[in-house]
Formats: C-alpha cells, structure tokens, sequence
C-alpha cells in the first residue's frame, strides 16, 4: 500500500469517526446519522413488521356471516404477563427502532437534529401495536405528536395514535379527533384512505352503523390498495343490508365484482352470493338465480368457496319448496366445509 493510498484510508476513517459522535451538531455528523438511521436500522425494522404483518394476515380467517372488522388483526383476550414470548418479527422491528433511537438521535437543546427520528418513533409504536402492547404504543405515538409537532410524518402518527385509542375501547376519543383531522383536509390520499377506515370502525364499534356508511365508503374510493378496496367496498354493503337498504348494498357489493381480479377472490365470491341472498323472488326470475349459483359452483377457482355455494343452492331450493334438493345441498355443503 503506496502512502497516497495510507493517507486517503486515513482521511476516509476520520470522516467517518467523526461522524459517528452525536455530540457535534455539523453536518456531517447529522447525514451520517440521518442516513445510517434510515437506510440501515429503519429499513430493516421495517422489513420485520412487513413480515409480522404479513403473518398476521395469513393466520387470520375471515367471517363472512359476521360484519366485517376494517383490519384483520386477530386480539387476544388473554393477559400476557411481562417477558412473554411475542411475535418475533414485531420483536425485531422495535428493537430495530429502539437503537436507532438509542444510537442515532441527536437532540439538541430541546431539538432532534436527525430527521429520522420520529420515523423511528413511528416504526416502534406500530411494533407495539401489531403485539398488542396498545399503552406502550400510545406512549410511542403521543410522543411523536409532542416532541414532532412539524414532522412530515404527524397525521400518520395521529392516525396510528386514534387506532391505538380505538383498540383501548376510546372509540368516541377517537372519533373526535379524527374527524378533526379530516376536517383540516391537510393528508396525503393513503393517510385519507386509513383515517376514515378508522372513524368506520369506530362508529361501528358504538353501533352507529349509518355514521360509518360515509367514511367506509371514502375509504373504499381513496385507497390504492385493491385488498383494502375490495374490503371496504365489501363492509359497506354489509352495512347497507344491516340498515336494509339492500338496493344500496347490492351497488356496493357491485364495486366488489367489478374489481374482479385485482381484488382477493374471498371477497368476490362472498359479493356475489351477498347479492343472491338480496335477490326479490317476487320480481326477479328464480331460474335465472338457480343458473347463477350452478354456473358460479362449476367454476373450478370456486373450488375453495364450494360449501358456501353449495349452502347457498340449499337455501334456493328450501325457499321454492324443493325440500329433498335443499336437504342435498345442505349436506353436500357440509361435506364441503369439513374438507
């Protein structure tokens, strides 16, 4: 190694030690800990909660003769005791968050001088959310809104802090303040979609079930997300047949088949038999239902969904008084389900 190469390694490591100390306020110091915090620490932290997310998502089993929750997040009743095993990847993402706090941030007098900061402050009470630490999880959330008040990342925090408050049973605490936050129409459209999903579910959560109609809908039309819109589109008739209004239900059910494929086929499958259950056998034509049911049975991507339309047929055939076709079906659904 030549001595030009020595100095150059030299000067490289001095750079690089004093950007490590969160003592001196320089820039330098401040881009190193900025991007180290987000394009190492956060992102991975935030490949852990994607991952938990996304096994949350697939353990959880959707009832679909009950109204539908807005999220698919399963809550345990039970208490856990401190020191409890939780889900690993919720685990690793706050303790991912944690030192980016702990080794990263660069308060001061008074201010955060590491700009991604309240991101980790984001990612540790989502953490604690999705592991059902909802009091930790506020604590993260309220601090971002106190500490951040000009964080680009506020009406994200406040949004995760009134689906915290939610999930603690505060439901008309988090009803006000969001609908304050919506008032205020200052959000990007993923931050639209997400508060209004809330306020829905807690409208429903009190019962008011014609005040979640609007939200829910908003929801469904502002989302980018087809998973989310299929769902959202889905609730919304569920309400409307809960307030028996099942002509507005079926023009929600409606926006669910037409997403066809860009949406889970659960929900289609179950938009579709929403609207048999809502069919008027006194001016529709029952045989034209009967084809419907026996065409969408034949389909072989229906395969998965056979017992609901086979329980579907059977309630066809009891209703126009053909009881051993009914009873067929019965049993062939429960069959069906059994596998």
């Amino acid at each position: 190694m030549n001595k030009n190469t020595i100095g150059i390694s030299c000067i490289l490591l001095l750079i690089i030690f004093s950007g490590c100390s969160r003592k001196k306020d320089k820039f330098v110091n401040r881009s190193w800990h900025a991007v180290t915090t987000e394009y190492n620490t956060l992102y991975n932290g935030g490949l852990a909660l994607q991952q938990g997310k996304e096994q949350i998502a697939q353990t959880y089993l959707d009832n679909f003769w009950q109204l539908l929750p807005v999220e698919r997040m399963q809550i345990s009743e039970e208490i856990r005791l401190p020191g409890a095993e939780t889900n690993e990847f919720f685990k690793v993402a706050e303790e991912k968050a944690t030192k980016a706090i702990q080794r990263h941030s660069m308060l001061k007098e008074g201010r955060e001088k590491n700009p991604q900061i309240d991101e980790a402050y984001l990612l540790l009470g989502k953490a604690r959310y999705y592991d059902q630490r909802f009091i930790p999880a506020l604590e993260a959330f309220n601090y971002i809104l106190h500490k951040y008040p000009a964080s680009n990342t506020i009406n994200h925090a406040q949004i995760w802090r009134e689906k915290t408050h939610m999930r603690l049973e505060n439901d008309q605490l988090a009803i006000k303040n969001l609908k304050k936050l919506i008032k205020n129409g200052e959000m990007d459209r993923k931050d639209v979609a997400d508060a209004n999903a809330i306020l829905a579910q807690a409208y429903i959560n009190i019962g008011s079930l014609d005040s979640a109609v609007a939200p829910i809908k908003t929801a469904a039309v502002t989302t980018k997300d087809e998973d989310e819109k299929g769902r959202y589109f889905y609730i919304q008739g569920q309400l409307y047949n809960y307030l028996q209004k099942r002509d507005s239900a079926n023009m929600a059910f409606d926006k669910v088949i037409e997403l066809n494929r860009k949406t889970p086929r659960e929900y289609l499958i179950n938009a579709r038999l929403a609207k048999v259950r809502n069919f008027n056998f006194s001016e529709g034509d029952p045989k034209l239902l009967e084809d419907y049911l026996l065409e969408l049975a034949e389909d072989r991507e229906n395969r998965p969904f056979l017992d609901k339309i086979y329980f579907q047929l059977a309630e066809y055939y009891s209703h126009v008084d053909s009881t051993a076709l009914a009873i067929d079906f019965y049993n062939v659904s429960q069959n069906s389900f059994r596998r």
